[in-house]
């Protein structure tokens, strides 16, 4: 029996001087990575902004806690989606990759696009498929109880 493999995703809320979410997607052994300040979107109308910075350790793919002050990106990181995804077509070297998320919020096919004539900045939009909503409202996980269960950590991806 074939097992394959498929690649993960994560979506970090993060709350350090603006709350953005993190996404992640698992590529040639670490996690590339999107800051989308509106986060993500379950609605083909939305086109969300996604800017990318550093690649992370593919350990930083299960970091939450709360970022010490005097490190960078300080503050609270939970956890908002994760799971697995699968490439479809297209190649971050193109500025252009579709892909299919199997999260318990994101699921589908969507597509990151590189926009015109920038390097960092992309879009990331959801594609019309069964999983596509008309409308759609972006739930915070960090609640008051989680922020009570979330230890001072330095994360794996400490950069100066």
């Amino acid at each position: 029996m074939l097992l394959l493999y498929m690649p993960y995703f994560v979506v970090h809320e993060h709350h350090s001087k603006k709350l953005h979410y993190d996404f992640r997607l698992e590529m040639d052994g670490v996690l590339k990575s999107w800051a989308v300040p509106k986060g993500p979107s379950m609605s083909p109308k939305d086109k969300r902004l996604a800017i990318m910075v550093d690649d992370h350790p593919l350990e930083y793919g299960n970091f939450e806690g709360i970022i010490p002050e005097g490190h960078y990106g300080a503050g609270p990181v939970v956890i908002w989606d994760s799971g697995e995804y699968e490439l479809l077509t297209g190649s971050l070297a193109e500025g252009k990759i579709e892909f299919f998320l199997h999260g318990s919020k994101l699921k589908g096919a969507f597509v990151l696009m590189r926009l015109r004539g920038k390097d960092k900045e992309f879009l990331l939009i959801k594609k019309k498929d069964k999983y596509a909503l008309s409308q759609y409202s972006i739930e915070k996980a960090l609640t008051e109880e989680k922020l009570r269960q979330l230890k001072e950590k330095i994360p794996p991806c400490e950069t100066d």
